[in-house]
């Protein structure tokens, strides 16, 4: 009878083959250990980023809060400037109506120096010196 071997399955092969070159169970131990390790590596390496991380973003946010505060300024500089203009136009409004006025005064046909000058007056009166 010719009895020969179950062959083994080629993975099995493989493992004994990695078994002999490491030293047995010397290299099993370190195969083991790396294993274990590698979640504490995993740890370490999740740390350092995180540190990293808050290290590049906190100047960052204090970049913005001072861009903020900026903002702020700037809005209430920008509501200022926008009433002067309001009130500005307004007086140009003003004069123009009474340069108009004073111009229809003197080109009046009738027009006279004692009704320009009386016009003149009148309308001093309404603007503050």
């Amino acid at each position: 009878m010719n009895a020969t071997a179950p062959a083994a399955p080629h993975w099995v092969q493989v493992l004994l083959s990695v078994l002999g070159v490491l030293g047995g169970t010397g290299g099993l131990a370190v195969i083991a250990t790396v294993i274990v390790q590698r979640g504490k590596f995993k740890a370490d390496a999740a740390d350092t980023l995180t540190d990293a991380a808050l290290t590049l973003v906190q100047p960052l946010r204090t970049r913005v809060a001072e861009l903020e505060e900026a903002a702020l300024l700037t809005r209430a500089q920008l509501d200022s400037a926008r009433e002067q203009e309001r009130q500005l136009r307004a007086t140009v409004w003003d004069l123009r109506q009474t340069l108009d006025r004073w111009r229809e005064a003197i080109l009046a046909p009738d027009a006279t120096l004692r009704r320009v000058r009386a016009l003149v007056r009148d309308g001093e009166d309404r603007w503050p010196r």
